[in-house]
């Protein structure tokens, strides 16, 4: 799936993928069946997207001709709660941030010399890519950004919600779709990155963090690439992550 490449040109969406003849659906002509799917354990509304993706799909992922089917959230706004796990932990949280279909919240946020200090334990070096985070930001520090409160990029106002805790998707390459043999860079981000505070430990467990959650908080806006970021940083820093060592 890590190979499939999506476009969107007004309403119309396209999927490529190698071997593969394109495939389009215009997403404002769909007329197809509304039913919920599970995020999490929780209802979510979709639209299924036709039998042409759905075959196109189950062909290229699975060598089938049924299996797969495309769907699409159908709404303008969010309807999904906090996870109740979350509620406790994350207080800054609210429903809106959550979107459609994303394990937690809709953007994220990472800071290119944090990865790069990763990368100077690792024996072979990740790409930012291998995070799938919405911003990759220059200039601070490594993990300075567990510190932020606020986050402005042109002129949306962002704020830092909570760690964005890592699973076993960072271990795949990019590039190739492969899975590290020894689970790197997890592992390594487990040995120093793990969570210490008492109050957000068990929403999260043992997944060390790299990165954070943002939800929107001011205007809606255009970002774009290079545009300044400007951060607020509470007078009382949150606990830490386990200190770099």
């Amino acid at each position: 799936m890590l190979k499939v490449s999506p476009s969107v040109s007004g309403s119309v969406l396209t999927l490529s993928a190698p071997g593969m003849m394109s495939v389009s659906v215009d997403l404002a002509q769909l007329r197809g069946k509304s039913f919920r799917v599970a995020v999490w354990g929780q209802a979510v509304p979709a639209r299924d997207c036709g039998e042409e993706p759905a075959r196109w799909l189950s062909r290229y992922i699975l060598q089938e001709d049924v299996g797969l089917r495309l769907v699409y959230y159908p709404l303008d706004r969010p309807v999904r709660p906090v996870r109740q796990k979350n509620v406790k932990s994350f207080p800054k949280q609210e429903p809106i941030d959550a979107g459609a279909y994303p394990d937690e919240t809709s953007y994220t946020l990472a800071n290119e010399a944090s990865i790069a200090d990763l990368n100077t334990r690792l024996d072979e070096p990740v790409v930012a890519q291998q995070f799938r985070m919405s911003f990759l930001v220059k200039g601070p520090s490594a993990y300075e950004e567990d510190n932020w409160d606020w986050v402005k990029i042109g002129n949306v106002i962002m704020r830092n919600l909570r760690p964005c805790t890592r699973c076993i998707f960072t271990t795949i390459n990019p590039e190739t779709g492969t899975k590290h043999p020894n689970t790197e860079p997890l592992k390594t981000l487990r040995s120093y990155r793990q969570i210490t505070d008492p109050q957000i430990r068990p929403a999260v467990g043992d997944s060390p963090a790299m990165g954070i959650h943002l939800g929107l908080r001011g205007p809606n806006g255009v970002v774009r690439l290079g545009d300044p970021v400007y951060v607020g940083i509470p007078e009382e820093k949150p606990p830490p992550v386990t200190s770099p060592s």
